[in-house]
Order: structure tokens, then sequence, then C-alpha cells
């Protein structure tokens, strides 16, 4: 690895988040932002708004991420890594372009973001550098000197996001009674996207058939399952499931869904279940909803034990991955050497996102990539 302390030429590093409210005051406005340009009614809004109101009207991301600054902000201190880190959010406050532009006033020239989505995919790749691009035009528009902005590379299959997920899916299947825990069943879960997103999902190489979004999740997936092979002796059945799917019923998403899957595995004999919600950085509402609340009843319907393991979060390996990944890149940009850490068969992600990569149904200006409207 390069010097973890040289992150030349960066000069600051940006959380980018999706957001979420904090308040029940916050639901509807939020979710307009979230939804807009859709045309979806008030009306409509508050119903989908139920979730959060189960939970006080507050989404547990934005306090996740508060966690995450700090466990970035003292795993850099402690390795001399003199970079400060800002959060800024797609569809809440702190949003991006006030992010950016306090950057730019504090003098940041040179930006690297770190996506809280592990995965390519439209939604979780190429619409944050769309959100990057919009931020910039704006600040365009104020007459502020633009910096130049790059993202970091997927981080799907680095051992710092593995390990924590790992030892969640060891630590659940402790918790199941001693009678099922051998032959629990191993449901990796992830959102379900559009099969047409999926399937132009990553380069162009690699589109169709799920694309690279089904191919990195059930790598990570393989990996796990390997993992709890040989710490345990035993060899769990698994696969790949989805949740939180939103789009209209006609449109083809990516199944099975999670609830659907228990149902399945419950009437083929199965002892128990594990899920564990490796599409997901931390345990935001709809893990919290579609996981710990409907999935959980389901399998309470069932009789099926359950348990839920728990995303990456804050872990202080997630946060030293984070700052391998800046070092790594940083060296990139000057021209160093450098053998990418990486896990599985796929091999280390792309530095730069190439010219049709997760493409957009319109297309729209877009930042850090090869494609990138502002360079």
């Amino acid at each position: 690895m390069p010097d973890a302390r040289d992150v030349s030429p960066y000069d600051a590093l940006l959380l980018l988040s999706f957001g979420g409210p904090e308040g029940p005051d916050d639901v509807v406005p939020f979710l307009e932002n979230v939804t807009r340009g859709r045309g979806i009614p008030k009306e409509r809004l508050k119903e989908v708004g139920q979730h959060y109101f189960l939970f006080g009207g507050v989404s547990p991301i934005n306090d996740q991420n508060r966690a995450l600054l700090d466990a970035l902000r003292k795993d850099f201190a402690e390795h001399g890594l003199d970079l400060p880190v800002y959060w800024g959010n797609r569809n809440w406050a702190p949003y991006l372009t006030d992010t950016l532009r306090e950057m730019v006033r504090d003098g940041r020239r040179r930006i690297l973001v770190l996506a809280t989505s592990a995965y390519a995919s439209y939604s979780g790749c190429r619409q944050y550098r769309e959100n990057l691009a919009d931020a910039l035009a704006a600040l365009e528009a104020e007459g502020l000197e633009l910096p130049k902005v790059d993202k970091l590379r997927h981080y799907f299959n680095h051992p710092g996001f593995l390990e924590p997920m790992i030892d969640g899916v060891l630590r659940s299947l402790a918790e199941l009674p001693e009678d099922v825990r051998d032959g629990a069943h191993l449901a990796f879960s992830t959102h379900s996207i559009p099969t047409a997103s999926a399937d132009t999902s990553g380069p162009v190489e690699e589109h169709g058939d799920g694309g690279a979004y089904v191919k990195q999740h059930l790598d990570v997936a393989q990996q796990i399952a390997d993992a709890v092979r040989e710490r345990t002796g035993v060899d769990h059945p698994w696969q790949l499931v989805y949740q939180s799917r939103s789009g209209a019923p006609h449109i083809p998403w990516l199944e099975p869904d999670i609830c659907d899957h228990l149902d399945e595995r419950h009437a083929a004999g199965a002892p128990a279940v594990v899920i564990a919600p490796i599409g997901f950085v931390s345990d935001h509402m709809e893990v919290l909803y579609d996981l710990d609340t409907e999935a959980k009843a389901r399998a309470e319907e069932l009789g099926l034990p359950m348990r839920r393991s728990a995303t990456v979060g804050a872990d202080p390996r997630f946060a030293a991955a984070i700052r391998e990944l800046v070092a790594e890149r940083a060296a990139v940009e000057r021209g160093q050497d450098v053998t990418p850490c990486a896990l599985g068969a796929l091999g280390a992600s792309h530095n730069v996102c190439p010219v049709g990569c997760c493409p957009a149904r319109a297309p729209r200006p877009v930042a850090a990539g090869a494609d990138s409207t502002y360079v």
C-alpha cells in the first residue's frame, strides 16, 4: 500500500449520502425531494411516509452518517492523515450543494467523494454523479471557482467492508437455538431495482444478465458463505434475495422478495434463516422496516426462527478501509504503481466510471467520470 499519510493531490473527503427526515414534519418534504419530477400526489406520499412515522418520523441514516464521520475522523487522526471530512446529502440537510459551497469557501480544490453505496448501479453510483454535476452547476452560476471532484471506487469486495459482515453473520448464527443453527439458511439481501437497470449496471462489457449489480452481490455473498464455512465447519445453503421494491407492478424488478423467500424456505423445511443485508452500508429505514419489521413479522407468522445480521455502519475496519482507498486513489493520481486491495473473483473496480457505465434513461450531466461535464 502507498503511504496512507500522503493524500496529495486531494485536500478534502466528502461523505455523500441519501439523507433522511429527522422528525415527523420532515417526512413529506423529504419524500417530495426523493420523488421530485414524478408527479406523485402529496396524499400518496403521506401513505408512503407511514414507514417513517412508525419510528417517530426519524430516519436512522443521518445519525449513522454522523457516527461514520466520527469514525473516519478518528481513524484519520490516529494514522496521521490530515484530510478534513465533510458531509452532504442528496435529499435532506445537509444538502450536497450547501456542503460543496462550504468546501469551496474553505479553499478546497481537489475533493474525493465517498458514496454510501458499495455497488455499481444507476441509483447507487451514476445518480450521485448527476447530483454532483447539479451542485457544481449551481456553484458555477454563483460565480464560484469549481473544485475538481473524483469518486472513490466501489468497495463491495474490500476486506474492511467484508469482514464486519462476516462477523455479523457468525454472531447471528450463534444467537439461533442450537438445534436449528447448523441447518440455517443464509439470505443475502439487497435493494431490488428494475431488471433493465440491473442489466445495464457497470461498464458496458458487463451489461446483461443482471449486470455488475448482481455479479458484485453474488461475489460478496459467496465470500461471506465461504468464510462462514471455514470458521464454523458448516456449509450453509444461501441465496441472494431482494427487498424494498417501489416500482409499478408491470415493470420487472429483481426477485425473489425477502418475504416470498421466507415462505419458500419454510415450505421447503428450512429450520431457520439468517438475513444478511449486504446491499446496505448502515441500518437505515429500509433495513429497519423491510427486514426488522415486515420480514420479522412474516418469519414469526411462519414459526421460522430468524435473525438479522448487522450492517457495516461505523465499524473501525470500514473506516480503515476508506483510509486505504483514499491513499490508493491519491497514489494513482500521483502516477504511482498501486496494487488495489480487493477480495473475491471480480478484482478491484474501476477508479473512473467509463462512458456507458450505469446509464440513465435520459442523459443528464454528470461529474467524476470519463463522461464528466465538469473536469
